[in-house]
């Protein structure tokens, strides 16, 4: 079955345009098209674009995808170029994750911090409590708010 890339964008949530500036950049040198020219999607295309909107959704520059894309096709020849990327977004990947963790606990105790403001009314409330009032989980989160407004 072949399909077009309209049908191939909604089958991976982008936009046509995305598909067609990917092949502009030589991402897709996969894809077959017809004697018009019009781009025909086959099925085990949708792997190929999956890889590359997975690498995109990384961070990773347009530059890079078209090498590990390029690596792909050369073969196994490229195998190790192809682990040290992966690796090597991972890790970015990590970092990002480890990154949006914290963002969520200073949140998760902003949230704390304003649901015990508004239960009493007032932010100064929170001058007057103890550290045993405070969630365990929060006392550094605090600690650390504080420290910032130093």
């Amino acid at each position: 079955m072949l399909y077009t890339v309209g049908e191939m964008a909604k089958k991976l949530n982008v936009s046509p345009s995305t598909l067609r500036y990917y092949d502009k950049e030589g991402l897709l040198p996969f894809v077959e098209r017809s004697v018009g020219g019009i781009r025909m999607f086959k099925k085990s295309d949708f792997e190929w674009l999956s890889i590359i909107e997975c690498l995109k959704q990384t961070g990773m520059p347009i530059k890079e995808i078209k090498s590990f894309i390029d690596w792909c096709i050369e073969g196994d020849s490229t195998i190790q170029q192809h682990l040290e990327l992966i690796e090597q977004q991972r890790d970015i990947m990590m970092k990002m994750i480890s990154e949006m963790e914290e963002t969520l606990k200073m949140l998760d105790y902003k949230k704390w911090y304003y649901e015990t403001a508004k239960s009493a009314s007032t932010c100064s409330i929170h001058q007057k409590l103890q550290k045993k009032d405070i969630p365990t989980e929060f006392w550094a989160m605090r600690e650390k708010a504080k420290g910032l407004l130093l």
